[in-house]
């Protein structure tokens, strides 16, 4: 059921003329995720007072392509704050009141209880903005001065970035990917910090698997579509080791899990981990930090090192918009220093706007990036793949700074490699690369 209309009228006049409007087009709520009837009747007062005030928000936030709109509550006024590309910029106020009722018309919307305040409430709606479909998972945050904090997080339905190929995984790591789901064996782990891609870098991982020589099963609770793996069925009485010696005994060859969050779940994936490939995901800063959290959930050195196949995670990076970049020769010495092969004829860097030689003044922006120079953004990949010494050092106990040493000894893949293909590559610039390793 969509709510409202999906326009807006806009007075565009000057002191004699009120006549002229301009259509404006407004989000469409289609339905909440959780599957509730939003009972607009019942909140008549509720949505003649904020429902317009709702769709303007989100319509700003989408039409400037946030992935997170936040209000924050201070005083009499709320601020409206929006990440787009990963990086903080400043939406409108309005008044508190108003905040206030667009939190409550958004519970309404998601299908969660308008009435219960003081209490952290997280749901989701489904909406249309100009024929592109998203979903919209909102969480209200009790806050200490008796108001709520409202996060909503962004997911265009029309961004597949779900295999390799969408993320602009080389072709080495796809065939990475391949060789370590292929023999059976060991945990795959996908890891990163909130917010930075890891979910999609693990459906990436499962997508790169060759589903026509392989059988994958899931257990994982996800609400995005999984193709070509059967989705298992968890009896009531399962644990997690039962229900993957079940899915064993039905000959799969890969099993996908819920995210690891402690020792337990990990010794039960172990527990199988030397006769199926198991890939997860769990939060940690990079592949090194989360082999050394592993071992110490695992509390056995030698197990953890026969049984951690490969390591991926990822970091962020912006996208040069393909419309304003410049392309510069870069200097011979600028590519030693940065490790960029010397052949390199030409890099890009964001756009500047040109400016009038006689007035002075800057040309318009750019029509696609706004001016910012930078459109959307891709994954740098780090991993850690197994080798004899890498286990051999796992199962010693060394420290993390050894253990990334080795495994850059080793051949394996870095972040710093990889962000310098992207460079190469004209997808981002050496400016957001130290950008990305500064923050």
């Amino acid at each position: 059921m969509a709510f409202g209309f999906g326009k807006k009228r806009e007075d565009v006049h000057d002191e004699d003329d009120d006549e002229e409007e301009e259509e404006v087009d407004l989000v469409n709520f289609q339905g909440a995720l959780n599957g509730k009837t939003a009972d607009m009747a019942a909140n008549a007062r509720l949505v003649q007072a904020a429902l317009r005030p709702t769709k303007d928000l989100i319509t700003d936030g989408l039409e400037r392509r946030a992935e997170t709109i936040r209000v924050d509550i201070k005083g009499e006024r709320a601020q409206t704050s929006l990440s787009i590309d990963g990086m903080p910029f400043a939406g409108g106020r309005m008044p508190k009141p108003q905040a206030l009722a667009v939190t409550q018309m958004l519970k309404v919307l998601c299908g969660l209880d308008a009435r219960l305040k003081g209490r952290h409430q997280s749901g989701g709606v489904k909406a249309e903005l100009q024929g592109t479909k998203y979903e919209l998972s909102v969480e209200i945050s009790p806050q200490p001065d008796a108001t709520e904090r409202l996060m909503i997080r962004v997911r265009n339905l029309s961004h597949k970035l779900e295999t390799p190929s969408d993320l602009g995984f080389s072709e080495a790591l796809r065939q990475t990917i391949r060789d370590l789901t292929s023999h059976r064996h060991g945990l795959i782990i996908c890891c990163g910090m909130p917010g930075s891609g890891v979910t999609t870098t693990t459906y990436a991982v499962l997508r790169g698997i060759d589903v026509y020589l392989y059988s994958i099963y899931s257990i994982a609770k996800t609400s995005r579509e999984l193709l070509n793996i059967k989705q298992f069925e968890v009896l009531p009485n399962d644990d997690l080791q039962t229900s993957m010696m079940r899915m064993i005994r039905e000959e799969a060859d890969v099993i996908f899990v819920d995210p690891i969050r402690d020792a337990e779940t990990l010794q039960q994936i172990f527990s199988v981990a030397d006769r199926i490939c198991v890939v997860s995901e769990m939060q940690a800063k990079d592949c090194s930090n989360a082999i050394e959290q592993l071992v110490q959930w695992s509390g056995d050195r030698q197990q953890a090192s026969e049984l951690i196949d490969g390591v991926f995670s990822q970091k962020l990076v912006r996208l040069l918009c393909n419309q304003c970049r410049e392309a510069f020769r870069p200097n011979p010495k600028l590519l030693e220093k940065v490790g960029l092969p010397p052949e390199t004829k030409v890099l890009y860097r964001k756009g500047e706007p040109a400016v009038d030689e006689k007035t002075g003044e800057e040309d318009d922006p750019c029509e696609k990036c706004g001016g910012v120079g930078f459109y959307g953004r891709m994954a740098m990949i780090e991993t850690i793949i197994m080798t004899d010494p890498l286990r051999k050092l796992i199962a010693e106990g060394a420290p993390v700074d050894q253990l990334k040493a080795l495994a850059r000894t080793e051949g394996c893949l870095t972040f710093h490699k990889d962000g310098l293909r992207l460079v190469a590559e004209g997808k981002t610039s050496l400016e957001e690369l130290q950008r990305v390793f500064k923050g």
